[in-house]
C-alpha cells in the first residue's frame, strides 16, 4: 500500500504542488500585502509625462503672494480683485477655477457681495466645496446596512457665490498607500443628488465658453474612475503668483481662452499630496485638479480589469509555470521566465495604450519569478542529493576522475544499461589463501585477507582505476570506462606492478607474525567489454562483462603467486615499456582457440 501511495505521489504529486502554491499566490494577492508594490510598478508602467499645451495654467497662493499680502486667508476681496482683473482681457479666459472653500458668510460682507458679483458677472468662475466622509447606518425596506462612505456633510459655497457661480468638490481620496490614483466623478450629497468634481465642472465650463463638444464621463465604480495623470508637480505652473495678478504684473490676454486655476501652492498651506507620477515630490492639489480638467479634455479614460479575472489568470499562469519550471534545467528555465514576465508587461503596456485596460502588473512577473527562484533551489537541493547519493553508491570504488563523470551524469548513472568500451581489465587474486585460513582461527584469516585487500585497493585508487568488485580473497578492476583515460592499459599494469612488489614486504611482515605468507597471482587483458548498471532495478552492480573479462580472470587464474600473466594485446601497447617473457600456448585458456599467447610481466619502466 505504501509502494502504491508512492508512486501515485510521484505521478501526481508535482500537480498537487503547483495547485497548492498556485492557491496560495491568489490568497497572498487577495489579503492586498502586494498593492503597494503593486502600485509602485504600475504607476512607473502606466503613468508617463506628456508635454501640455498651455491651455491649462495654475496661478498660485504661493510664498510671493504671502509675502506681499499677509497670511491666508485673505479677505475674499482679494480673490475678487484677481478674477476682475482675469476678466478685464478682451478675450476672458475660458474658466476660472476657484481651490479654495468659501463656505458660509465671513466678516466683512461688502468683500462676500463683491466676490460674488464678480463670479456673476464674469460667468466663467467655478468654486470649489468639500464632503465631509464617514461611517453610517443605512435604513431600507429589505433591511439596514453600514454605509462606509456616506456624505456626513457637505461643505459648499455660501448663498450668493453659489448662485452666481458653478461649483464642485475637490475632495481626493489616496490608495492604501498614500498615493492618489483615482478620482471622485461625484458625491451623492443628501437632499442634493450628485455634485460631480471641481475638475469636471471645470472642463464642462472650458468646452462651453471654446465651443467645444465634451467628451463623455468616464467609466466610474461606485464613483471612482483610474486616473492618467499628465504630469507632475511644476507642469502647469509657470511661476505666476496670485500677487502678480492682483497687482497686475502680468497682461491679462495671457491667460485668454484658457483654463485658469487658483490654488494653494505653498508648503505652509498643506495642500500637497503625493501622485501616481511622482511618488517622491509632492503635488498640490491645485496641480491634481489641473491633472484631472487635462482628463477629461483628453478623453482617454483608463480603466481597470475586474480584480477577479485577473486572479483566475494568475492562478492558471501559476498552475501553467509551475508543471514548467518542475524538474527543469537552469536555461530553459529563464528563457521561461523572462518571456513570461516579459511577455506580460508589453501585454499590460499594448492593453493600456490600446484599449486604456489596467492590469495588476506586479502580480504575475512577481510570483512567476518566485516560482522560477523556488525551482531553481528546488533542482539544486536535488542535485545535490543525486550527487551524495552517487557519492555514496561509487565513492569508495572508482577513481575521483570517474567520479566526477558519474556525478555529471546525476541519477542516470544508477539506471540500468551499459556502454562498450575498450578497457584494460585485472583480476588479482590471493595464492595460499585456502591451506592458510585452514590453519588460523577465522578473525585472523578476516585481519590478514583484509590487510591484502587494502593493498591491492590502495595500488588500484593510485593508478586511478575503477574498483569492481570483491569476490572472495579475489579483486577486480578496470580502466578506461565510463571515462577515457590515456594509457589505461599502462596504468593497469603499474597497479599489478605495484601489487606485486608491495604484498613482498607485507608477506614478511604476516610471516613474522602468523608464520603464515601468501603472494598474488594477477591477470591482465585488455579489450572490448560492456561497462554498466548491470542486474535488477533493486539490486544492481556497476560492472564489466564479456569476453575480455572473462580472459583477464583466467589468466589470474592460471598465474602462479608473485607472477602478472598478460595477454598479447597487452604487450603490444606496453611495447618497449615493458620487458616480457611469452609462454606460447603452453597455458590453455578455457574458451580460448589453440594459439592464443599468453606473455609474463617482467619489468615494467
Amino acid at each position: 500500500m505504501v509502494k502504491s501511495m508512492n508512486l501515485k505521489w510521484n505521478k501526481y504529486g508535482k500537480y498537487f504542488i503547483a495547485l497548492l502554491i498556485s492557491i496560495i499566490f491568489v490568497l497572498i494577492s487577495i489579503s492586498g500585502i502586494t498593492d503597494s508594490a503593486d502600485g509602485v510598478v504600475s504607476d512607473a508602467i502606466y503613468q508617463k509625462r506628456i508635454a501640455t499645451d498651455g491651455q491649462i495654467v495654475v496661478v498660485g497662493i504661493d510664498q510671493k503672494a504671502l509675502d506681499a499680502l499677509g497670511p491666508f486667508p485673505w479677505s475674499r476681496s482679494v480673490i475678487a480683485d484677481c478674477v476682475s482683473y482675469l476678466n478685464s482681457a478682451q478675450e476672458k479666459p475660458a474658466v476660472i477655477g476657484l481651490d479654495i472653500l468659501y463656505v458660509g458668510e465671513s466678516a466683512d460682507p461688502d468683500a462676500d457681495d463683491y466676490l460674488a458679483a464678480v463670479c456673476e458677472n464674469g460667468q466663467n468662475v467655478v468654486v470649489a466645496s468639500a464632503a465631509t466622509f464617514g461611517s453610517e447606518l443605512q435604513i431600507e425596506d429589505a433591511g439596514f446596512y453600514m454605509d462606509e462612505r456616506a456624505v456626513l456633510a457637505f461643505d459648499e459655497p455660501y448663498d450668493q457665490l453659489k448662485a452666481a457661480a458653478g461649483y464642485g468638490h475637490i475632495n481626493t481620496m489616496a490608495d492604501s498607500d498614500g498615493i492618489i490614483r483615482h478620482g471622485i466623478l461625484y458625491v451623492d450629497v443628501p437632499g442634493e443628488g450628485k455634485v460631480y468634481s471641481f475638475s469636471r465642472t471645470i472642463y464642462e465650463k472650458f468646452c462651453e465658453n471654446n465651443g467645444i463638444e465634451k467628451n463623455p464621463l468616464p467609466k466610474e465604480n461606485d464613483g471612482f474612475f483610474y486616473i492618467s495623470y499628465f504630469t507632475n508637480a511644476g507642469g502647469y505652473y509657470d511661476f505666476i503668483s496670485v500677487a502678480d495678478l492682483y497687482y497686475g504684473e502680468v497682461d491679462p490676454e495671457f491667460f485668454s481662452g484658457k483654463a485658469v486655476l487658483i490654488g494653494p501652492y505653498a508648503a505652509g498651506l498643506q495642500d500637497e499630496y503625493r501622485t501616481a507620477i511622482d511618488h517622491a515630490a509632492p503635488t498640490y492639489g491645485v496641480e491634481i485638479q489641473a491633472n484631472l480638467v487635462d482628463f477629461f479634455r483628453r478623453g482617454f479614460y483608463p480603466s481597470e480589469a475586474s480584480r477577479n479575472v485577473q486572479l483566475i489568470i494568475l492562478f492558471i499562469i501559476c498552475i501553467v509555470m509551475c508543471l514548467f519550471f518542475y524538474d527543469r534545467n537552469v536555461i530553459p528555465s529563464i528563457i521561461g521566465e523572462v518571456l513570461v514576465c516579459g511577455g506580460y508587461i508589453l501585454l499590460c503596456l499594448l492593453l493600456y495604450k490600446t484599449s486604456g485596460i489596467v492590469l495588476h502588473v506586479l502580480w504575475i512577473p512577481l510570483f512567476v519569478s518566485i516560482l522560477f527562484i523556488g525551482s531553481v533551489a528546488m533542482n539544486y537541493i536535488k542535485a545535490a542529493r543525486e550527487r551524495k547519493k552517487v557519492t555514496n553508491t561509487f565513492g569508495k570504488y572508482v577513481d575521483p576522475a570517474v567520479m566526477k563523470q558519474l556525478l555529471e551524469q546525476g541519477e542516470s548513472a544508477l539506471e540500468l544499461g551499459g556502454k562498450t568500451y575498450d578497457i584494460a581489465v585485472l583480476f588479482v587474486d590471493v595464492r595460499g589463501f585456502t591451506t592458510m585460513s585452514e590453519a588460523l582461527d577465522p578473525p585472523t584469516v578476516v585481519e590478514i585477507i583484509n590487510q591484502y585487500l587494502t593493498l591491492t585497493t590502495e595500488c588500484i585508487m593510485k593508478n586511478h582505476g575503477t574498483l569492481d568488485k570483491f569476490v572472495g580473497d579475489c579483486t577486480m578492476a578496470f580502466w578506461n570506462a565510463p571515462v577515457a583515460q590515456d594509457d589505461a592499459v599502462y596504468m593497469a599494469c603499474r597497479a599489478a606492478m605495484d601489487m606485486v612488489e608491495e604484498s613482498i614486504a607485507l608477506g614478511e611482515k604476516l610471516n613474522e607474525r602468523f608464520g603464515r605468507s601468501v603472494s598474488f597471482g594477477i591477470g591482465v587483458n585488455y579489450g572490448p567489454a560492456v561497462v554498466g548498471n548491470i542486474g535488477a532495478p533493486l539490486r544492481m552492480d556497476y560492472t564489466a562483462i564479456g569476453d575480455t573479462v572473462n580472459t583477464a580472470a583466467r589468466l589470474e587464474a592460471n598465474a602462479p603467486g608473485g607472477k602478472i600473466l598478460i595477454s598479447r594485446a597487452v604487450a603490444d601497447i606496453l611495447g618497449d615499456r615493458a620487458e616480457v617473457t611469452s609462454l606460447g600456448d603452453s597455458i590453455k585458456l578455457k574458451g580460448k582457440a589453440e594459439g592464443f599467447e599468453i606473455l609474463t610481466l617482467d619489468v615494467l619502466k
